[in-house]
């Protein structure tokens, strides 16, 4: 078991499988529906099995909102339609008031179901109120099925891997610190391959924070998560820091980038070399895990190197100050990534 549930997709597969079956074999005992809609059952299952408890519960809770409003919908057509209005017409006016009503964000997943529970009841005629009654509590069941299912059986809780991809991201910010190490060391700067590496740290900084809030929202109504709320606020924390200096990273290429654009008198060979031991010392703080013996050093290296570039600047010439914008710049960007860094020391 320990094994499937390292397995998110086929953990959720198993459970909505099982869930499913019980859906199917418990409905013809449920009081007030037919047997022949017992397929809903399962239906409210699919809808409701989502990868946290805390989601199966809102998408589900959604899902028989939007239902019992297209139910209700539904049966006022087959009211007008028994007062001979137009089929046409009375079928037309349902399908724009559950399309209008669907326009509510609030409505989550249940706009989706409006109109199609709606034109269900229709299609249904004159067994229209029967038809409605079962398929809203064989739906119901469905879902109260699949959250019980999906909260008894372990239930997800993806704060490791959430902790894993904010590992990966750090691991990208700090290789890009060394390409950018590199690159300004040896005068080789190039301005694709630093663009690809901003658009890069965005994709994964977007893609992180999703597996972050998936964390949070899984240890909700969650029985495991209780174990767990000192990881949900490191790492909280951590993203936090790695959004902070991931930004300050881009930032810091930008400038790098127009100091070498400008033909900065300035960058000579001996501050290519401060700035680009500043970077590297930088880089070398932020991969520092959290909690490292290793940070206070770390943090007191990079300290030192940052103070050494700006020494440096401080001797250039009266003919160098026009471009002293840029290297502020550079200066600044890298004393807040050390700055943020200093919260984990």
């Amino acid at each position: 078991m320990a094994r499937v549930a390292g397995q998110p997709r086929l953990l959720l597969a198993a459970k909505t499988a099982l869930a499913a079956t019980l859906a199917w074999y418990l409905a013809p005992l449920i009081p007030f529906a037919e047997d022949q809609y017992s397929y809903y059952g399962p239906l409210g299952v699919l809808v409701t099995m989502h990868p946290t408890v805390a989601r199966s519960l809102r998408v589900g809770a959604q899902a028989l909102l939007g239902l019992a409003l297209g139910i209700a919908l539904g049966l006022g057509g087959m009211a007008l339609a028994r007062l001979d209005m137009p089929a046409g017409l009375v079928l037309a006016g349902i399908v724009l008031i559950a399309i209008l009503i669907g326009g509510f964000r609030r409505l989550g997943a249940g706009r989706d179901w409006i109109a199609l529970a709606a034109l269900f009841v229709l299609v249904a005629g004159n067994n229209a109120e029967d038809f409605s009654v079962s398929y809203l509590v064989t739906m119901g069941f469905g879902v109260v099925v699949g959250v019980v299912v999906n909260l008894v059986v372990v239930p997800p809780l993806y704060l490791r891997r959430a902790s894993e991809k904010l590992t990966e991201l750090r691991a990208t910010v700090v290789r890009v610190l060394d390409e950018l190490s590199d690159a300004v060391a040896h005068a080789r700067l190039d301005d694709e391959r630093l663009h690809a590496a901003v658009d890069e740290l965005g994709a994964v900084i977007a893609a992180v924070t999703d597996d972050v809030a998936q964390g949070d929202e899984s240890q909700r109504i969650n029985p495991r998560g209780r174990r767990h709320t000192g990881e949900q606020d490191e790492n909280a924390r951590r993203l936090a820091a790695l959004e902070r200096t991931s930004f300050l990273t881009r930032d810091l290429i930008d400038v790098i980038l127009h100091m070498d654009a400008a033909e900065d008198p300035t960058l000579t060979s001996t501050l290519r070399d401060d700035l680009a031991r500043a970077i590297r010392r930088t880089g070398e703080l932020v991969d520092a895990p959290l909690g490292s013996k290793r940070a206070p050093d770390l943090l007191h290296a990079a300290s030192d190197a940052l103070e050494s570039y700006e020494r440096a600047l401080t001797d250039q010439t009266a003919a160098a100050m026009p471009q002293v914008a840029n290297e502020a710049g550079a200066v600044l960007a890298l004393r807040r990534i050390i700055d943020v860094s200093r919260d984990f020391v």
